[in-house]
């Protein structure tokens, strides 16, 4: 899908204007993008546009502009940076560690989703939405397969007891699951992260070991 600057200029309204090569400049695009994160959960979209965002940054607007060529381009970047800060909590969250039961790795991608939503769920929110928004179904293919994979990865420690599953498979119905709960919780006005928690470990492993359990109650019916 073509998405043409606003002006007509040739810049692409969803890339930064430049990339920040030393720490200061680093620090200075991470400021303008805590305040846009912090106007977007405390306020919402309504008051999102670059003069409150330099404002909340305590930036000039043109120390703004240098980085970022308006609102689109610093939603843009809050999406990219929201996906990577998950993604490295993914991979915290399925990295074996020695000796463990897959289903502890199950429980850390759980609580990984929790709360990531809803540590601050309005900026969740709106971050979801502006997602599909705008033109980013590439980079969005990626993580949601690179997702995909980490589920499936664990999910194959654990396969002696997923009897008969399709794990790529249930790697999406997991993940469609958990979305639906946790996007759910968190139009609450005070979500339960606890209870939330507890729900999704019951769905999710009831899931994973349904066919087993049936097995098992079917034979103790029927013993040979």
């Amino acid at each position: 899908m073509a998405y043409s600057h606003p002006e007509g200029r040739g810049e692409d309204p969803l890339s930064p204007r430049k990339r920040p090569r030393q720490k200061r400049s680093a620090a200075t695009v991470e400021v303008i993008l805590d305040g846009a994160a912090r106007i977007l959960e405390c306020e919402g979209l309504e008051r999102f546009n670059t003069n409150a965002v330099a404002a909340v940054a305590g930036v000039s607007v043109g120390s703004l502009y240098q980085y970022f060529p308006g609102k689109d381009a610093l939603m843009a970047a809050l999406v990219r940076r929201d996906a990577t800060r998950f993604a490295a909590e993914v991979a915290e969250a399925v990295a074996e560690r020695p000796g463990e039961d897959w289903r502890e790795a199950v429980s850390r991608l759980i609580a990984a989703a929790v709360g990531h939503q809803l540590d601050l769920p309005n900026l969740a929110r709106i971050l979801d939405f502006e997602e599909g928004r705008l033109p980013l179904d590439a980079e969005t293919a990626v993580a949601e397969q690179a997702m995909l994979d980490a589920i499936v990865g664990v999910l194959r420690r654990g396969e002696g007891v997923m009897v008969g599953l399709d794990l790529t498979e249930a790697a999406a119905d997991l993940l469609h699951l958990t979305r639906a709960l946790v996007d759910a919780e968190g139009r609450e006005r005070a979500p339960d992260r606890d209870g939330l928690s507890r729900r999704l470990r019951r769905a999710v492993f009831g899931y994973l070991t349904f066919e087993a359990a049936a097995e098992s109650a079917a034979s103790n019916l029927n013993p040979t």
